[in-house]
């Protein structure tokens, strides 16, 4: 038993040799960081869009926090990152009531009992310029210390979980291989057609 292959038309097998000694590694990774980069920036839309929604922080804020770094043909890695802390009540759209102050801390509005921003009795408050717009509670029973109030949101931590997470990893193996192939199509000169 033999197994005989002829060809009728090498065209397309020395176009495919010729596409493959034209890519060099640098090309090759040019191509990769290129393909990240398109797609990594369409991740970065949704990861803005869902955590804007996931935190209840303005869109600005966000776009503000959430730095992004792209590939290289000498990195092939696309990063969004963040850094920071317990964000403060005070970005959460607050307004004080009798009871305390309400905001919107991961879009819902949220009661803080005890809290405050102005001073004076109820209802002649006054603004305060030394609270700056903050939402302010007691340390202890006494008029003073007093310490900004805390919302609960940490924009690294909301980054890799929930809707945020899932968009990023969503749009990234939903189109991250076929741009790679359409790149590297393109700087081996159309050796896939």
């Amino acid at each position: 038993m033999a197994l005989v292959i002829r060809w009728e038309d090498r065209s397309g097998l020395e176009r495919m040799a010729r596409g493959f000694r034209g890519l060099s590694d640098a090309k090759l990774n040019g191509a990769f960081a290129q393909a990240l980069n398109h797609t990594g920036g369409k991740a970065r839309t949704q990861v803005r869009r869902n955590l804007t929604k996931q935190t209840g922080l303005p869109r600005k804020t966000i776009v503000a926090a959430v730095k992004e770094r792209q590939a290289q043909s000498s990195d092939l890695r696309h990063v969004l990152a963040s850094q920071g802390g317990n964000i403060r009540v005070k970005f959460f759209s607050p307004k004080e009531s009798e009871a305390g102050v309400v905001a919107k801390p991961f879009g819902q509005s949220t009661l803080y009992p005890g809290t405050f921003m102005r001073g004076g009795a109820w209802p002649n408050r006054v603004e305060t310029a030394r609270f700056g717009g903050h939402v302010m509670y007691r340390e202890t029973s006494g008029k003073w210390p007093v310490a900004s109030a805390r919302s609960g949101v940490v924009i690294p931590d909301e980054m890799v979980k929930g809707a945020t997470a899932a968009a990023w990893e969503g749009t990234m193996n939903r189109d991250l291989e076929h741009r790679v192939l359409r790149d590297v199509n393109r700087a081996a000169g159309g050796l896939f057609r």
